[in-house]
């Protein structure tokens, strides 16, 4: 099949791999009641197989009331129902597998569901019960312990510590539903390893770990002071042990590791990633880095910075289930970058300038050093959608009192087929996300016939990125600077030059064009808001 061929074969795929971001519940529909599901995955392998992607990773697919998104785990061995079973997911890793792709699950390691058997045990045992301390339970402060136990802000809006009909307290850094776990309790250490073995002996290639530095707590739950260290509640270095113990687990299945990490500094960033610990972490900065070619010159520099003493690949990202798209966020004349505190209703965005600039960041993300994750969608060109304020689902929208949008925007059911209902997603009733007016312009059948269209710029990136050995992992040299303009060579003579000024540019002398993101204006010039693949 064109497209399937894979160079990222050996131990070390993860250096270099395309990996593709799947959110079940969007992806596509086999059964046609509203929701994604395992069967609509399994369909539509030979698409994620064309693409030439090396690697699916899925958000949580498993037992969930779905408080917030499926990271409200209530079960790690069963897959939710609106999903498929079990059986299923070991079908669609077999198969993903026969078609070279390996499959990533994620992991939700700080907290569980309200409704998982352990929290259910908690509520019913009472104060000072064993069951009790496998969480963060706490009399309250106040006269009549009235007051919350600490003031920790939430990583959502609203409060952290609810209190339970006995009197007590407990902790949750999201949502009321989602308690935390006190990984101070060896049942918890022992769960997870189990849950990890549980998904490696079913042939999972990798785990995604989210909230990856939030898991360890300072057992006196101080009051949170801004600015002073060490934090009570992320980044404690007693966590690096629970992720030593984990790579032991992952290495006797040769399996591998991302992190979900967000942190500021450099050097306790690294920290994860030395050789005993995560394989891999999500590279936050690129993402959240505006369209400014200053800027991500400097989020790339420091990013390989941050590895390099570990010996670590940098992950490259543009978007995720949590974050704008990239076509709405790169087409906003003020702030193209992204910051959750930001985020507001209707922020304007040239769409056109949009896709321009996003078809030229999907070359540079392609050609940088590492490993490359790409969002369902991404390579559709799907923008934000508006959500009706009746049909919103995402926690972040009602905790924040309706301030920030949430993430419901890039969440949107896939268009498949122009023509059918629901641009195909599969559904024979309306999506559990309705699909904007105008949807079915982006459906993947309408953009595999154009050689144009962004699914054309994607399919054609990843195939040149399988093939020439100077992508992936390696060494890159910064070209001599150009206004406006980022450049760099990787090995084997391969260039790579992304226009961000206001003029067309020359290209450097050069032996052919190996793909661009955009036509190139006449003399061979380079626009603005494009990007090029050279070999020279």
């Amino acid at each position: 099949m064109e497209g399937s061929s894979r160079e990222h074969t050996g131990p070390d795929w993860w250096r270099s791999a395309v990996i593709y971001q799947v959110y079940p519940r969007s992806f596509a529909d086999g059964n046609g009641d509203g929701t994604g599901d395992l069967a609509g995955v399994r369909a539509k392998l030979p698409y994620l197989a064309e693409l030439g992607v090396d690697a699916i990773w899925f958000t949580p697919w498993y037992l969930s009331p779905l408080a917030d998104g499926g990271y409200d785990v209530a079960d790690y061995r069963t897959i939710d129902p609106a999903f498929g079973t079990l059986a299923e997911a070991e079908k669609l890793i077999d198969e993903a597998r026969t078609l070279g792709i390996r499959t990533i699950v994620d992991i939700v390691p700080n907290h569980v569901s309200d409704q998982h058997a352990w929290f259910r045990a908690a509520l019913k045992a009472g104060p000072g019960s064993p069951e009790r301390e496998r969480f963060h339970f706490r009399a309250g402060r106040g006269e009549h312990g009235e007051l919350p136990p600490n003031d920790w802000p939430s990583q959502f809006s609203g409060d952290t510590w609810t209190r339970v009909e006995d009197g007590e307290w407990y902790l949750h850094l999201f949502t009321p539903q989602q308690p935390d776990l006190n990984w101070d309790h060896p049942d918890v250490r022992k769960e997870h390893e189990d849950v990890l073995r549980f998904w490696f002996e079913r042939g999972v290639a990798g785990v995604r770990i989210d909230s990856a530095a939030l898991v360890a707590k300072d057992p006196a739950l101080p009051d949170y002071v801004e600015g002073v260290d060490p934090n009570p509640y992320i980044d404690r270095d007693e966590l690096h042990d629970v992720y030593r113990s984990w790579r032991r687990v992952a290495d006797e299945y040769g399996g591998v590791f991302v992190g979900e990490v967000w942190m500021p500094d450099a050097e306790r960033f690294a920290r994860y990633l030395r050789p005993d610990e995560l394989h891999t972490a999500f590279n936050f900065n690129f993402m959240s880095c505006p369209w400014d070619r200053d800027q991500l010159r400097e989020a790339i520099d420091s990013t390989l910075a941050e590895h390099a003493p570990v010996g670590a690949p940098a992950t490259w990202v543009l978007c995720n289930h949590d974050v704008t798209r990239t076509v709405t966020r790169y087409g906003r004349a003020e702030d193209t970058g992204f910051a959750f505190e930001r985020k507001r209703f209707g922020v304007p965005s040239d769409l056109a300038l949009g896709t321009r600039r996003a078809r030229a960041a999907a070359l540079l993300s392609l050609a940088l050093p590492g490993s490359v994750y790409v969002y369902q969608g991404e390579e559709l060109g799907l923008p934000e959608a508006d959500i009706p304020l009746d049909r919103v689902e995402d926690p972040m929208y009602f905790r924040s009192e309706g301030v920030d949008p949430g993430r419901d925007g890039c969440r949107v059911p896939l268009p498949w087929t122009a023509d059918a209902p629901y641009s195909g997603f599969g559904s024979t009733t309306e999506p559990w996300l309705p699909q904007p007016e105008g949807w079915s312009a982006y459906a993947a059948d309408v953009q595999a016939a154009d050689p144009g269209s962004m699914l054309s710029l994607y399919r054609a990136a990843i195939r040149v990125r399988a093939t020439e050995a100077g992508f992936g992992d390696g060494p890159i040299e910064w070209l001599p600077e150009t206004p406006g303009v980022l450049a760099f060579a990787r090995p084997g003579g391969l260039l790579c030059l992304v226009n961000l000024g206001a003029e067309s540019v020359a290209l450097p002398a050069h032996e052919s064009v190996l793909l661009a993101s955009g036509p190139l204006d006449e003399g061979g010039l380079l626009p603005t808001d494009t990007a090029v693949w050279l070999r020279r």
